[in-house]
């Protein structure tokens, strides 16, 4: 069968690959490390950011949308931003083609088309952001900017996976300006709370919210808050990411402010964003062999229905009732459903078709079960299969629909529990890592040549440092020297 995918034990990588494209998520394009993103994943994705886009707008945040290009000199102004992301970026130095007078047919760069300054395509968005705020702000009471922008970003990456890692990518940016430190770590905290919330309650996947080490942090930040999620594969994921700047961007770009008392300080920063990446931690979190399993709160149809039947008098009977009654119920109560009774498919086609897409409830309905009244109802997340009462069938759907929800966090909670192993030694750590896979908790020196030590041999990294953190004597196991608390540790995408 065409549909079939790479199993996960036979091959993780190939599996979430095919996954990617027979669920119709996304396609290769012809831009080397680009996607394709198909309808069916635009329709996901939409639905992430609809919802991450109200929670942003009852925090008091604002859209805008900032120029795609940076020039060089602003890219320049803070220096360890410039020098964090100089490899990845992507740099126009003309404005012009014209065709090649050695051949007509082609079409060469016009040299004389030189652009006085060059333009970085942003890779992030802070030094054209701190730019224009420079204008925008002169007084306390130009204070706070609460803004958020909607972009596609570009980093340049040489090995590319769909979703997880492309060299154009999706996402959302926040960039704020304060009046007070305190206010700013507020809102970096806040943001990674309404992240947290998002991943747990809407995309079903527990998170561990942390901070990241100095080696680990955004470049320009003075704190990198993050949350962290498992895939089935034991590798970690960051999910988000939220920055307290400090006032490092405000001098970069002299953005300074008159506070109450008059006297002239620098603004305080924060950025945080998720993207297309969470698609991608989405899928490896939940799905099986059979395909994606969606949790039904952002899923792109939460409900397909597909009718059983012989000839054009029974498919008139399951129309009109699906059609005028089942239909309009569900959509009543907010829940989005396919009708799918289109003749170029079988019905087991059908089936398989909407498990691949990972569509939480499947509806079949034949002659004999209005006959019956009732309904055959599978869930995507088990596999189970039960008929339903016609009578009240759509707020049964609803009930079913809130059941999946929590079944898939919880499954996903009770592998992500198991996979949290403390390492109080080398030999342990290691084996962990080898064998069983998961976040290690474990002591670390807090040195960053450690650090990168224990990276180099044994490619894990410290996810984070768990916000929840208890104090706990012991020793780094690498070193041996003191420590005051276990870290988080883990291969990762």
């Amino acid at each position: 069968m065409s549909k079939e995918i790479t199993s996960r034990a036979e091959d993780y990588s190939k599996w979430y690959n095919d996954l990617v494209v027979k669920s119709g998520l996304a396609d290769h394009s012809a831009v080397r490390g680009c996607m394709v993103i198909k309808p069916y994943g635009y329709t996901l994705w939409e639905n992430m950011r609809d919802v991450l886009d109200k929670m942003f707008k009852e925090t008091g945040h604002v859209n805008a949308y900032f120029p795609l290009f940076v020039p060089k000199s602003l890219f320049e102004a803070e220096e360890k931003n410039a020098e964090g992301f100089a490899k990845e970026c992507a740099v126009v130095t003309h404005y012009r083609l014209k065709t090649d007078p050695n051949n007509p047919g082609k079409l060469i760069v016009d040299p004389e088309a030189k652009l006085e300054e060059e333009l970085v395509v942003r890779p992030t968005s802070e030094a054209i952001i701190w730019n224009t705020y420079k204008g925008w702000i002169q007084s306390y009471r130009d204070l706070p900017i609460l803004v958020n922008q909607w972009a596609n970003v570009v980093r340049w990456e040489m090995r590319t996976r769909l979703f997880l890692r492309t060299a154009e990518f999706l996402w959302q940016e926040g960039h704020t300006a304060h009046a007070t430190k305190e206010e700013a770590i507020t809102e970096t905290t806040q943001m990674l709370d309404v992240y947290a919330n998002f991943v747990e309650n809407w995309m079903a996947l527990p998170v561990v919210k942390g901070v990241k080490t100095p080696n680990e942090r955004f470049a320009g930040a003075e704190d990198t808050y993050c949350i962290e999620a498992l895939m089935q594969d034991g590798k970690a994921l960051q999910a988000g990411t939220s920055h307290f700047l400090g006032q490092n961007f405000a001098k970069a770009f002299d953005v300074k402010f008159s506070d109450r008392e008059n006297k002239l300080d620098y603004v305080w920063a924060t950025s945080w964003g998720v993207s297309t990446r969470l698609i991608g931690a989405l899928i490896m979190a939940h799905s099986d062999d059979e395909g994606l399993v969606l949790p039904p709160r952002i899923a792109p149809i939460q409900v397909v229905i597909v009718p059983i039947y012989k000839g054009e008098e029974q498919k008139a009977q399951i129309d009109a009732k699906v059609k005028g009654e089942i239909v309009p119920a569900l959509k009543a109560l907010g829940i989005s459903v396919k009708y799918d009774d289109s003749e170029n498919a079988r019905p087991g086609w059908k089936f398989a078709e909407y498990e691949m897409k990972g569509v939480p409830v499947r509806i079949a309905l034949g002659a004999r079960d209005l006959e019956n009244n009732v309904a055959e109802v599978a869930r995507r997340d088990t596999k189970e299969k039960k008929a339903y009462s016609l009578d009240g069938l759509a707020q049964q759907i609803s009930n079913l629909l809130n059941d999946i929800q929590s079944n898939i966090y919880n499954r996903a909670l009770q592998f992500r529990n198991e996979h949290i192993t403390p390492a109080d030694t080398w030999e342990e750590f290691m084996d962990i890592l080898e064998n069983k896979t998961g976040f290690v908790a474990a002591h670390w020196d807090g040195t960053g040549e450690t650090e990168d030590k224990i990276k180099e041999l044994s490619k894990a990294t410290i996810r984070c440092i768990p916000l929840d953190n208890k104090a706990e004597e012991g020793v780094c196991i690498l070193t041996g020297k003191p420590s005051a608390q276990r870290v988080l540790f883990a291969r990762a995408y």
